[in-house]
């Protein structure tokens, strides 16, 4: 706290962290405060924020609404790397750098002179945050309360927010961390933080996205989706931008308890972490896209690109999405996805997403060339090939048996 601030910008959501934060920076800093909420799609979760905010101590809110942006540009294009984290399909990861890079924009157009955001010292949101703080405004001061203050837990902000008479939408034992946005739901915390505990799927008001499988429908849903050049375009025929695509599949996926993902992760600060995920549109988007790839990438490209999107998933699980390197990487995956313009059509069954047809005026498969039946492929061309294949193999055996 030894830098004297008069303005400043907090990246605020209304939960628990950031609501605590308003009257702590007032008190701390003394500093006038300008809430930025962004709305990427949590829906509900924004209703009465002003209010909540100017009680608080907030000079004013803006609400920001990005969902377009961050379905665009940041969630379609690491679709189209095929990019996860050890299984996650970075939900969290990649709504950091869109919010705080708005969270910036708003700051420079008050003259803040800082920037605060609600992130633990724990976790990779305040990396994400931080690092997206670097590349727009490197000069700007970042005050990242958890790393100051004495609270210690969530139960001491509680407490805090009770002092301070501010209300909360959450009580002590439905206190999971949570994270929502149109591509996904994360829960973290409570008995979740010990991996032997199941997650209480069928708990009412546990999953908001999805249903548990055993309580889908005893009959399959199928779904069709069209892409052009890896972009999806159409659902079942009918044509929608990018973020109602996800309304229309998480619907679906939801229904039929399709996305949900148990994961012990590694964080970037270097310890493991427990988390519940619900994805149902990205999953099913994710394996559309795939079953797409399977017949309109060439084999070493499709091989390189599972490569390239492990290393993909690192950075933008690592904060890094406005590096040079992600920025390159982004142009070979366009790249690869001229030809990734077609239709596939899947069937949804109690959390099970199975591949159902996939067509593209631009295949690679060729029935007459793969037939089992007659064709003009001449079967007699593979020996010489399998000679010069296996030419290294067989001097190698001809050297152990002192014959060369």
């Amino acid at each position: 706290m030894s830098k004297q601030v008069k303005k400043c910008a907090l990246a605020y959501s209304g939960g628990l962290d950031t609501s605590v934060i308003i009257p702590w920076l007032k008190e701390n800093y003394g500093c006038d405060v300008i809430a930025i909420s962004a709305d990427v799609g949590q829906g509900s979760e924004l209703d009465g924020l002003e209010e909540k905010a100017i009680k608080t101590g907030a000079s004013k809110l803006y609400v920001e609404d990005i969902t377009d942006e961050f379905i665009d540009d940041f969630v379609i294009p690491t679709m189209k790397a095929g990019a996860k984290y050890e299984g996650y399909l970075l939900g969290t990861s990649f709504a950091r750098p869109v919010i705080a890079k708005r969270v910036v924009e708003i700051a420079k157009k008050e003259g803040c002179d800082a920037i605060a955001h609600g992130c633990t010292g724990k976790g990779n949101d305040q990396v994400r945050f931080e690092l997206t703080i670097k590349r727009f405004a490197p000069e700007m001061t970042i005050i990242a309360p958890w790393r100051e203050w004495d609270l210690k837990s969530r139960d001491d902000e509680i407490d805090y927010a009770e002092s301070h008479d501010i209300p909360l939408k959450i009580s002590r034992e439905t206190n999971y961390s949570k994270d929502k946005n149109l591509w996904h739901l994360s829960h973290e915390g409570l008995d979740l933080e010990d991996p032997a505990n199941e997650p209480q799927y069928q708990k009412p008001g546990f999953l908001e996205m999805s249903v548990a499988p055993e309580l889908a429908p005893d009959y399959p849903t199928y779904v069709e989706i069209e892409f052009a050049r890896g972009v999806p375009i159409a659902v079942d025929g009918k044509q929608m931008k990018g973020s109602d695509i996800i309304r229309a599949l998480n619907k679906l996926g939801g229904e039929n308890g399709i996305g949900l993902l148990d994961l012990v992760e590694n964080r970037l600060v270097g310890m493991k972490s427990r988390g519940v995920y619900e994805t149902p549109g990205g999953a099913i988007l994710y394996k559309a896209h795939e079953v797409l790839e399977t017949i309109t990438l060439d084999k070493y490209t499709a091989h390189y690109k599972e490569r390239l999107a492990s290393e993909f998933a690192e950075l933008v699980y690592n904060g890094q999405w406005f590096s040079p390197l992600r920025e390159a990487m982004s142009a070979f995956v366009d790249k690869t996805q001229e030809f990734v313009t077609g239709t596939v059509k899947l069937k949804l069954y109690k959390g099970n997403i199975i591949n159902a047809g996939v067509t593209s005026p631009y295949t690679l498969y060729s029935e007459d060339i793969a037939t089992f039946g007659e064709s003009e492929y001449n079967q007699a061309d593979s020996e010489g090939f399998i000679n010069l294949f296996g030419l290294p193999i067989k001097v190698h055996a001809l050297r152990e048996q002192g014959k060369l």
